[in-house]
Order: C-alpha cells, then sequence, then structure tokens
C-alpha cells in the first residue's frame, strides 16, 4: 500500500506548486551573484519542472492523491492553446516548410525501430527482463509504451486491451513511461538553453522560426497596450469559454463516434484512440483559437493574451514534474534500461536526421515532444523557445494522436519477433 503524502489538500499542493514557481522567476530575474550563473547552467524552465519533481520525491506531495495535474491539464492547459493562438500567422507557421513533420516522423520511425533494437540489446545482458510467456510476455506490456511515446494515454490504452498484457505487472510499464519520458524531457529542457549552440553544431537555417517570432513580436509591439480589467475579463472569458466548449464537443464527438462507428468502440481497434475525450479537447481548443485569430480578438495579443497563456503553461509544467519520482529510477533496473535504450535509439535518430537535413534544435526537441510527451507537453517545450510557437507542438501532438495506434502496432509486431529472436 502507497504512502500517504504530507500534504493531500490540493489548495495546499497547489501553493506549494505556485510558491516553487514563483521561487524560480524570483530568482532567475536576479542579475548578480550566484543565480545568473546557475540558471546559465540550469534552465529556469527545467527548475520548474524539476522542484515540484523533488516535492513529489520526498514524499512531501504526490501526483497519485492529488487533482491539479487533471485539473491544469483539462482546463489550463485548452485556456492557454486559445490564448496563444490568438495572435497566430496560420500562413508563417506553414512556411516553416517541411522539416517540422520530416523530424516529427523521424521521432516516430525511432519509437518503431527503438523497441525492438532495445529488446535485442538488453537480452544481450539480461535475457530474463525482455522474457515471459502468455499475457506476462514483456513484448506486450512494452506495446503500451509505444502507444504512449508515438500517441498518448488513448494510444496507450489501446495498446492494453489489443495485447492484454497482464494488468497486475502494467504498473510497472507506467512507472517506465513516466520515469524515461521525464529524464528525456528534462534532457530537452536543459538543450533549449544551449539551442543556439546546437542549432550551430547542426548548421541549422532557423531564418523561418526567427522570421515567425519577429513577425509575432512586432505584431505586439504595435498593439501593445496596459491591459485593463475588461481587457483581462474578456480574455479570460475567451479562453475558458473555449474550454468550455471543448469539453461539451468533446464530449459529444466521443459519445456519437463510440455509438455509431464500431471501430471506433472496439477497444482493440487502431481507430479506438479517436473515441478519447482529450483528443477532441486539444483539437477543438486549438481550433478555436486559430478560428479567433481571424477576428478582432487577435488585438488582446498586445494586453498579453500570450503571457496568460505562459502562466497557465508554468502551472502545468509543475504539475508534469509532480508526476517524477526520483526515487523509482532503481526501483526497475532492467525495465528502465530498456526504456532509457530506447530513447536513445530515438535520440539518437533525430540528431543524425537534424544533421543530415539541418533542422534546427526546436523542430527536433518539438517533433519528439509531439510523440514522447503528446498534446499536454509539446506545446510547453514549443513554448519554451517562443509563445508563438506553441500552436506547431500541438498541431503535431494531435497528429501523433492520429498515427499513434498504427505506429504502436508495427513497433509491437517487430518486438515479438525481437523476443523470440533474443
Amino acid at each position: 500500500m502507497q504512502e500517504q503524502p504530507l500534504f493531500t489538500n490540493d489548495a495546499i499542493v497547489f501553493g506549494i506548486l505556485m510558491i516553487s514557481l514563483g521561487f524560480v522567476f524570483y530568482t532567475e530575474s536576479i542579475k548578480k551573484g550566484f543565480w545568473p550563473k546557475f540558471y546559465k547552467i540550469v534552465p529556469g524552465l527545467l527548475m520548474c519542472y524539476l522542484i515540484p519533481a523533488i516535492f513529489n520525491s520526498l514524499g512531501i506531495i504526490s501526483s497519485d492523491v492529488s487533482k491539479t495535474y487533471y485539473i491544469a491539464s483539462r482546463f489550463l492547459l485548452p485556456a492557454s492553446l486559445v490564448l496563444m493562438t490568438l495572435s497566430i500567422d496560420l500562413k508563417a507557421i506553414f512556411n516553416l516548410g517541411p522539416k517540422a513533420l520530416i523530424m516529427f516522423f523521424t521521432g516516430t520511425l525511432g519509437i518503431i525501430i527503438g523497441g525492438p533494437i532495445a529488446i535485442l540489446l538488453i537480452s544481450l545482458v539480461s535475457p530474463e527482463t525482455v522474457g515471459g510467456v502468455g499475457f506476462d510476455a514483456v513484448w506486450r506490456g512494452l506495446s503500451t509504451l509505444a502507444g504512449s511515446w508515438i500517441g498518448g494515454g488513448a494510444n496507450q490504452a489501446a495498446m492494453l486491451e489489443i495485447y492484454q498484457y497482464n494488468p497486475e505487472k502494467y504498473g510497472g510499464m507506467v512507472l517506465v513511461d513516466i520515469v524515461v519520458a521525464n529524464i528525456w524531457m528534462a534532457l530537452l529542457l536543459i538543450g533549449i538553453g544551449k539551442s543556439d549552440k546546437i542549432d550551430t553544431w547542426l548548421k541549422a537555417d532557423t531564418s523561418a522560426i526567427e522570421a515567425l517570432k519577429e513577425k509575432v513580436s512586432s505584431f505586439t509591439n504595435k498593439i501593445s497596450r496596459n491591459p485593463s480589467l475588461t481587457d483581462l475579463m474578456i480574455m479570460l472569458s475567451l479562453a475558458f469559454g473555449a474550454v468550455g466548449i471543448a469539453h461539451f464537443g468533446a464530449e459529444g464527438i466521443s459519445a456519437f463516434l463510440t455509438e455509431n462507428v464500431s471501430a471506433i468502440a472496439d477497444k482493440t481497434s487502431a481507430l479506438s484512440s479517436f473515441s478519447s475525450k482529450f483528443f477532441w479537447m486539444i483539437t477543438i481548443a486549438t481550433a478555436i483559437g486559430i478560428i479567433l485569430s481571424f477576428t478582432k480578438a487577435k488585438n488582446y495579443e498586445g494586453a498579453g493574451a500570450s503571457k496568460i497563456g505562459s502562466v497557465f503553461i508554468y502551472v502545468l509544467v509543475a504539475t508534469i514534474g509532480m508526476k517524477m519520482d526520483l526515487a523509482k529510477i532503481v526501483d526497475n533496473p532492467g525495465l528502465i534500461a530498456i526504456g532509457l535504450v530506447w530513447m536513445a535509439i530515438h535520440a539518437g535518430l533525430l540528431i543524425l536526421v537534424a544533421k543530415l537535413i539541418r533542422a534546427p534544435y526546436f523542430f527536433l526537441a518539438v517533433g519528439s515532444q509531439a510523440n514522447v510527451g503528446g498534446a499536454a507537453s509539446a506545446p510547453v517545450v514549443a513554448a519554451a523557445f517562443h509563445p508563438s510557437l506553441a500552436t506547431v507542438g500541438v498541431l503535431l501532438a494531435v497528429f501523433g494522436y492520429v498515427v499513434g495506434t498504427y505506429g504502436a502496432i508495427l513497433c509491437t509486431i517487430l518486438m515479438e519477433m525481437a523476443s523470440k529472436v533474443a
């Protein structure tokens, strides 16, 4: 039985998370002494993620008890997507070119081939780690990781239904998912602080990204104003009104498809991920933001729409960090090793292709997170480069949901073959 954390009241947990964020932003604003040197090495965004992880690891707070992640991902994330998409320039996004899609599919391919290669490599050292028979077969459990790391939670659930892995052992796979995915996200966040050096090494052409950032910044400066109370209330009404519509639409679409399309209702079908309310919620919220960008509502960017959106994103980052238990990294070393080798192959392929096509680090990081992290963390990583880029992360992550189950099935077939060879 799991021990209760010190604080279980969500009001207290939320207060701790907000104090953590305030501490990071305050210390990051200090220009002299220890802190500037510290933040040169450790990015502020990583600290916003790491401090809640430390609190969780020490048993002070726990994501297993707290509902703060659910609230942040279901309410604040869609609201932030609307606010960050208000000033989007779709033409400029499309002008980013095909490299974003190439890196996304490279990330997908890295997960598909990474699983079977990891099984083969680990079997050389520890054959029992990749063994198991029937519903206990490790490759069945790893299929859920493939679903999560290409698409998201809905795809992960679909793979559990399709391959019927032993539910009693499923918790071990969830642990690997959380630990390895969060370690990789932490490394990506560290890279953001050194993105200029990485881009120089990749010989990347960042002109399209810089043009988009410049276009958004100049538009913001042109319409910039001190927000009035009316501005703030209207922005929040647009954001959370859209959240309400997104939830209403997601429930309706999910129920309609489940009741009327047998392939979507069937949890063992590759199309079952389309029954996910979270998928439709993110899709609808993003669509509303894009529609509003063609109206006068885009002028609210001048009153700080994307800044409010960024606040919501940072709260989400803190709640994601709270899901990480640093102590559990050594709980199941064999499975963790498979996950780390798997993610290393994914990362290595991304770096190789980025070097070959001279893709900026932005495309590498967001293409990876759109696969591994999904709609909850891809916009976080994208917005860390610039708030105007959050939508790129969302669009790719939504695409990940669509291809997630198909890619995971292919990966699982290869992992089953690798297990038999091993």
